[in-house]
This record gives C-alpha cells, structure tokens and sequence, in this order.
C-alpha cells in the first residue's frame, strides 16, 4: 500500500532530521547503492569467465580432461553469477533505488496516476466482452 502525500514528506522531513543529527548512522542505514554491486559482480564475473577459458584451452592443448571440465564449470558458474546479478539490480530498480544524494528514486510508470490493473489479459478481455454484450443485449 503505497504511502499518502503527507506520510511522504513526514517520512522525508525525519530522514533529513536524522541525517543532519548523526550523518555516519544514516549513511549506513541508507546502504549501498545496487549498481555499484552489480559492477563489481560484473567484474567478478567476468574475469571467472577469462579464467574458464584458460582452463579449457589449457586442458584442451595439454590433453588433461579433468582441467578442461574444470575451466568449463568455472565459465558456467561465472555466467549464472552474472545472470542473477543482473536479475538482482532489475529488481532493485523496479523497488528504487537509493541515489547518491539519499533519496528514493521510483522508476516512471506509464499510467502512474491510475492504480495499475493487475488481472490478466484474457481477464480483462472478457471483462470487455461480457461488458459489450450487456449493453449490446440490453
């Protein structure tokens, strides 16, 4: 349920109350920010990804299978690190995230001003349809 006008800009106000009273416990309340995590995770990734095809071109010259199976987990492993890093910063971004000034950025939603019809497609086409036969019938 999301917060009235007035619960917004009290919630704001004691933010701002309590990072000018202690500003190093709310910066540490605020927490980090998802992006700079997922660069990082990127990273990491990437480079288990490079040593995955060491090992695998290594164990492949060399003739060691054991190597190669190896560096072909390591290449699969790093790939699902960074496929769920990049599903934990979409998520984060469809929560808010926390930009550098503290504040909670929501993204844009089309429609925003309208609360968002959350049945189905076919739901909702057969809402239409019963609704246009009733006043067609009628």
């Amino acid at each position: 349920m999301p917060l009235s006008e007035h619960e917004q800009r009290l919630l704001e106000q004691m933010e701002r109350a309590l990072y000018a009273e202690d500003p190093k416990f709310a910066s540490q309340l605020r927490g980090r920010d998802p992006r700079s995590n997922f660069r990082r995770r990127m990273a990491l990734a990437a480079f288990g990804l490079v040593a995955g095809v060491v090992l695998l071109m290594t164990g492949l010259v060399a003739k060691q299978i054991p190597v190669s199976v190896l560096g072909f987990v390591a290449m699969l492993a790093s790939a699902f690190f960074a496929v769920t890093s990049y599903r934990g910063l979409s998520n984060a971004n469809r929560l808010g995230v926390v930009d550098g000034g503290g504040a909670v950025r929501r993204p844009q939603q089309a429609g925003a001003s309208r609360p968002r019809d959350r049945r189905g497609f076919i739901e909702r086409f057969e809402a239409r349809w019963n609704r246009r036969k009733d006043e067609n019938g009628s």
